[in-house]
């Protein structure tokens, strides 16, 4: 019989996908990943080689899909607000990366790829200084937190829902506040990024 590598792999990521966001680092076990996935955990140490490595793999590939899936694009960033939108649309389809990145910051120690996602978010503060330069958008604001601040601007929505709730009245999965929502994220995000006086 020949045995589904593979296919193997790509279970014990989404099983500990859904345990981590779950729980987190320290509160999942190789045992409960094991579990979920239906694989034995002799294959996730072959595989993965411990659960720190396995956690590292998961967000470091949770936080690729999201860079894939949500690129800025030209000199102007094409529209800040769309891509506030796009950041938006992407959390809410997937919030567990919130809670991954919320569990994470509550870990000791480095985050997982530091070097490599610090040079990617570098990179996006690279971009909007560069639409800053051509006026395309407010050379007043440090375009380190700009860029932090549209993330947090649409993604908090998905990592506190409860919070969303309580102050709007309506639930996440409600298709007309979700829509509601997303236009704020892209009007605030243009307003916030535009030119005085524009």
């Amino acid at each position: 019989m020949v045995w589904d590598t593979d296919g193997t792999r790509r279970r014990l990521r989404d099983a500990a996908l859904v345990e981590f966001a779950a729980h987190g680092f320290e509160g999942t076990t190789v045992a409960s990943i094991a579990s979920r996935s239906g694989v034995n955990k002799e294959r996730l140490y072959s595989y993965f080689g411990d659960k720190k490595a396995l956690w590292d793999l998961v967000l470091a590939t949770e936080l690729e899909r999201l860079a894939t899936g949500v690129e800025l694009t030209g000199v102007d960033l094409d529209d800040i607000g769309e891509f506030a939108g796009a950041t938006y649309d992407y959390h809410a389809s997937h919030p567990e990366l919130g809670r991954l990145l919320q569990w994470e910051g509550l870990q000791p120690g480095p985050p997982a790829h530091a070097e490599v996602r610090t040079t990617h978010y570098r990179e996006k503060v690279a971009r909007f200084a560069d639409a800053q330069r051509h006026g395309l958008i407010d050379s007043e604001i440090d375009p380190a937190y700009l860029v932090f601040a549209l993330i947090a601007l649409a993604a908090w929505w998905q990592t506190v829902p409860q919070l969303a709730e309580m102050i709007t009245g309506a639930g996440p999965h409600e298709e007309q506040a979700r829509a509601a929502r997303r236009h704020f994220v892209v009007e605030a995000a243009r307003r916030i990024a535009s030119q005085p006086g524009s």
